[in-house]
């Protein structure tokens, strides 16, 4: 098939039948989109449907793009994924983007399961307690990065631990120990969520690290990065694509 009919192909499966709204007001426009990302994007690399749909729907949560969030929620059932993994997903991006804006992104999600009929809230997917947030999550942390969090701590100055703490704790422990995605998938969509983000090069190289330290190789991260492609423009993705090439430098 030729991307056309590769474009049409995808859009069916991740939405239906129907068409975009676009086709009918800038039918050019949409053509663009949809040969770009349904006929080129979406078969390029090692990931499958569902590990894109989640990458989409960390970006376009990161981004605050909420009218195509809620498209690709119903493109996600459509795929495969479960309200559990949809969820989490979203959740994910809080530590990164704030609370508000992802509390935006969930009454999206879910306005979207509710014309679903899908029961909420969905099953509470929390393995740590306040006893044992923080450790829980600095060994997931460790197990992440390294020693290097040790370092971390040890130098930071007295009047900015507790953000060692938060991270250790919140970041770490309130998420990423959370059933329903595994480190994998959390750490490759923590990479997207950053990578949206300006200026935010040195957390993308730090997850880049955290990716390959958990088993996710280059090309996998590469397939990602341009996954995010459309949705990020390229100014972001060029800058990520760098810092893969920096902690991951290309073999000779």
């Amino acid at each position: 098939m030729d991307r056309i009919e590769k474009s049409k192909e995808k859009y069916k499966q991740l939405f239906g039948n129907g068409m975009p709204a676009a086709s009918a007001t800038d039918p050019d426009f949409q053509d663009i989109l949809s040969r770009f990302i349904f006929g080129e994007v979406f078969y390029q690399g090692n990931l499958n449907d569902k590990q894109r749909e989640l990458i989409t729907l960390v970006v376009l949560t990161t981004n605050q793009t909420l009218p195509q969030l809620k498209a690709h929620v119903v493109a996600a059932l459509n795929v495969g994924l479960t309200p559990v993994e949809i969820k989490e997903a979203v959740y994910q991006c809080a530590p990164y983007i704030g609370f508000p804006k992802t509390l935006n992104a969930i009454n999206e999600v879910n306005e979207v399961f509710k014309a679903k009929n899908i029961v909420l809230p969905i099953e509470s997917k929390k393995t740590v307690d306040e006893d044992d947030r923080f450790e829980k999550g600095l060994s997931v942390q460790v197990k992440i990065f390294g020693e290097v969090i040790a370092n971390m701590r040890e130098i930071a100055p007295a009047n900015q631990k507790h953000m060692q703490d938060y991270l250790s704790a919140f970041c770490f422990g309130d998420f990423y120990t959370r059933e329903g995605l595994d480190l994998k998938t959390r750490e490759l969509l923590t990479l997207c969520i950053v990578s949206s983000l300006g200026g935010a090069e040195g957390q993308v190289e730090a997850h880049v690290q955290g990716n390959e330290n958990v088993g996710n190789d280059k090309e996998t991260l590469i397939t990602a990065i341009t996954h995010c492609l459309p949705y990020m423009g390229f100014p972001r993705t060029l800058n990520a694509l760098t810092c893969i090439n920096e902690i991951i430098p290309e073999q000779e």
